[in-house]
């Protein structure tokens, strides 16, 4: 437990962290070729939390103009992540970090876990996935079943034929699947370990299966902000991995990559995009959350360098030869936006969204004033970014700066509307087009 003293030096380093104001709008930080200023670090980093406080019973986040949201199930327990399955279910992953006793340790990791609890992070994780039916078509799940359980922080997902693969922190299992089960009782294997251990400082692993189904694509974050923890922990970290389900064989696929976590195929090219959290601590003007494509044996930057050659001088040894082909990324997503989700839209009912990419943003902690907190859509022409981001869902945050929910896990439905994660609203809110009045 700690001592009086040292409950007094993180109240001084609280109060300290209340400086260092953005100089720049959180626009500036958005598109193909963002500002990057200087850096800006101190010696205690920004924390400007928005205290959960979730939604007031009626209460909901505001769709854009010619939409509307509604509630399709709540009372969940901190939902992250979405799949769709074929048959029109819905589960939801409701979950959150395991146990991880060597990360933040000493007065900075008792400002982290206050700042994660007091950000609604700091609840158990349920470790299971729901299923979500809405046998009728009105667009509220009437239905709720426990479709996996007894699994260990589980995030990323994924169905291939008769085989259904869940992303624990610590390893990808496969399950089998009939079409239409409500609950999925028989045992998993385990195909691959995934890596996790005592720090297990980015715990969420996401899932993406290729077309064909052949192969599986795994996001792991990095083990810290900017290797801080000793690059000898980041093995095989910061990166995506490509694993054979067949074999468990697995290899990095792309690198670099502090905290990669939605993917998705773009529709029109074909090609793999990721959304990428970059680091904190250099001020609240950096460094922007991206989106961009994914390219095989590429390699992004972290820890060494961020947006391409812009080498971070709080790292050591540095690595020259790497830094010197690191890939800048393709779209700016804004200053510590905490961009997660990813969905591609293809479906008919809203086709003003056609090929773009709906991206949640689960919002700020080392920026002032507030970024994120919201759904952003990015428009695409011809496989590429086309475009400002538009506002779909906001409203998160109250007048007071408090979070009434924080958007996570995107994903589509079969009809065609956008579900929404919210973690700490514990809803998955269902985004369609306005009534013609």
């Amino acid at each position: 437990m700690p001592t009086t003293r040292a409950y007094r030096l993180l109240a001084c380093m609280l109060a300290l962290a209340g400086c260092g104001r953005a100089h720049l709008p959180v626009s500036a930080g958005v598109g193909p070729e963002p500002a990057l200023p200087p850096p800006d670090p101190s010696l205690i980093p920004t924390v400007h939390v928005a205290p959960a406080v979730g939604w007031a019973p009626g209460a909901g986040p505001v769709a854009a103009p010619g939409l509307k949201v509604q509630a399709f199930a709540r009372g969940l327990d901190h939902p992250r992540w979405l799949y769709v399955l074929p048959d029109g279910d819905v589960l939801v992953a409701e979950t959150n970090g395991p146990p991880r006793p060597q990360d933040a340790k000493g007065p900075r990791g008792w400002m982290m876990r206050w700042m994660q609890k007091r950000a609604g992070a700091g609840v158990p994780s349920a470790d299971r996935i729901t299923l979500l039916r809405d046998a009728d078509g009105d667009g509220v799940a009437e239905a709720r079943s426990v479709f996996l359980e007894h699994l260990h922080s589980p995030f990323g997902m994924a169905l291939v034929g008769d085989a259904f693969y869940v992303a624990d922190t610590d390893a990808l299992l496969r399950f089998p699947y009939r079409d239409g089960a409500l609950r999925i009782t028989a045992g998993g294997s385990r195909i691959a370990g995934l890596p996790a251990g005592p720090i297990n400082h980015h715990w969420t692993k996401n899932l993406l299966a290729s077309r064909d189904g052949a192969r599986l694509f795994v996001t792991v974050g990095s083990n810290s902000n900017a290797g801080e923890n000793g690059l000898a922990v980041e093995r095989d970290r910061a990166r995506i991995l490509q694993i054979d389900p067949s074999t468990g064989a697995t290899r990095a696929y792309a690198t670099g990559l502090r905290n990669p976590v939605g993917m998705a195929w773009q529709p029109q090219s074909g090609a793999l995009w990721v959304v990428v959290n970059e680091r904190d601590e250099l001020g609240s003007d950096l460094v922007p959350d991206y989106l961009t494509e994914v390219h095989e044996g590429a390699f992004y930057g972290w820890p060494y360098s961020y947006y391409g050659q812009h080498v971070d001088q709080r790292v050591a040894p540095q690595d020259p030869a790497l830094v010197a082909r690191a890939t800048v990324p393709d779209y700016a997503l804004g200053a510590h936006t905490a961009s997660l989700g990813l969905a591609f839209y293809t479906a008919d009912l809203m086709p003003r969204f056609r090929n773009g990419a709906f991206v949640g943003q689960h919002g700020s902690w080392n920026r002032r004033p507030f970024s994120g907190y919201k759904v952003v859509f990015v428009p695409f022409a011809d496989g590429r970014p086309a475009g400002p981001p538009q506002d779909v869902l906001t409203g998160f945050l109250d007048a007071d700066g408090r979070a009434q929910g924080r958007p996570v896990g995107v994903a589509v439905d079969r009809h065609g509307a956008l579900l929404v994660a919210d973690d700490v609203g514990n809803t998955v809110w269902r985004v369609t087009p306005a009534p013609v009045r």
